[in-house]
Order: structure tokens, then C-alpha cells, then sequence
């Protein structure tokens, strides 16, 4: 998911600061684990929710793009963008807050989010923003969701913030690389494929 006209905490000091502030290290690991089922079950609902109404990347999206991602994830992602409604938060967040999380994203200040393979916005896709989100479509491809959603959890509580989960900082680091020179081409599933290889997701 990409955060609404935000970047990255690390560019952020005050950020860092409650960072230090909050330990989540010594959670138990069974509500740990079972903040990991939730959100799997979440993002696997969401997806069902969405897909029905969700349509194909454009011809116009799929060319700007397909030098960067496989075939098979610029044919299998659907997209959807909202118009009048915005994504409430999970109703995993109240057990959160219990556990002691009080910084968590308001998905309603989200630009957009991906459930898997389903692609939701609060706003018109540029390339950019579905870029950020492809590369979370090619995480998903690698680790399947039961992965993603526990390497997620398992970011936000040593991160400490959404900011520095290891898949976020994955997508806006391939994101701005793409921004900056899009003659530049690579490859984001192999360069997920390295992240996970090297143990930074």
C-alpha cells in the first residue's frame, strides 16, 4: 500500500523518535500470531470483496510497465478505483491499539492499497502509484499472502511504523527508481527475488 503524500520515515527524524519510544519486542508470540492470521484473513477478504468490481490494467498501463514486470502479473492484476467511499480501517486495529500499537496507517489516508492481485485507490492511477503497487503484486506472487502478512507484522513491530516495513520500503525504493528514469529498465521480480534472498523483507 502506498501512504497519501508521504514518504519514506527514514526521511523523517521525529518519526525515529517515537520509534525509540515504542518496544514491541517482548509481545507475546502467540498474539503476534494470531495479528498475522488477521491480517491474512483480512487481505484475503478485502480481495474477495473488491474483485468483483475490479477491471484489467489498461493497454496504455501494461505498455508503460511491462518492461519492468512479468506477464504474468500485468495480466492477472486487477484494479479499482473508488469513487464516493474510502477503505475503513481493518477491524483487526482495536486488538492492535490493546497490544499497544497507536501509530498504525489510516487506510483512508492511503492513496491505495493491493489485496494480493486486486489493486484499490482512493484516486486515479498514475504510473507511478500502480508501480509501487505492482511491486506489492509481485511480493505477494513470491511469498503468497500468509508470507506477506506475517513479514508485514513482523516489520511494523521492529520498524516500529509503517515507514520502515521492509516490504514498504521495497516498493518506494523501486518506485523512486523507476520515477527518477524510466529509460533505466530492470527487472522488480528479480529485484524482489534478491530482497527476499537476502533476508531484507
Amino acid at each position: 500500500m502506498k501512504r497519501l503524500l508521504q514518504k519514506p520515515a527514514f526521511n523523517y527524524p521525529i518519526t525515529n523518535f517515537f520509534n525509540l519510544l515504542m518496544d514491541f519486542s517482548n509481545l507475546p508470540p502467540a498474539l503476534v500470531s494470531q495479528l498475522m492470521d488477521m491480517v491474512e484473513d483480512y487481505i484475503l477478504g478485502s480481495r474477495k470483496k473488491f474483485l468483483p468490481d475490479a477491471i484489467p490494467l489498461l493497454p496504455s498501463q501494461i505498455s508503460a510497465l511491462q518492461p519492468f514486470f512479468p506477464a504474468e502479473i500485468l495480466s492477472s492484476v486487477r484494479t479499482l478505483v473508488l469513487n464516493g467511499t474510502r477503505i475503513p480501517n481493518p477491524a483487526f486495529y482495536s486488538m492492535a491499539r490493546m497490544m499497544g500499537f497507536h501509530n498504525l496507517p489510516d487506510f483512508s489516508d492511503m492513496t491505495a492499497i493491493t489485496f494480493v492481485d486486486v489493486v484499490v485507490s482512493h484516486e486515479k492511477f498514475a504510473d507511478d502509484l500502480l508501480f509501487h503497487e505492482l511491486v506489492h503484486a509481485v511480493q505477494y506472487a513470491q511469498l503468497g499472502a500468509k508470507d506477506f502478512a506475517s513479514r508485514y507484522v513482523k516489520g511494523f513491530i521492529q520498524g516500529g511504523c509503517y515507514e520502515e516495513i521492509p516490504l514498504e520500503k521495497n516498493a518506494y525504493e523501486l518506485e523512486s527508481r523507476f520515477s527518477q528514469d524510466q529509460a533505466q529498465v530492470f527487472s522488480v521480480a528479480d529485484e524482489v527475488r534478491q530482497w527476499i534472498a537476502a533476508g531484507k523483507l
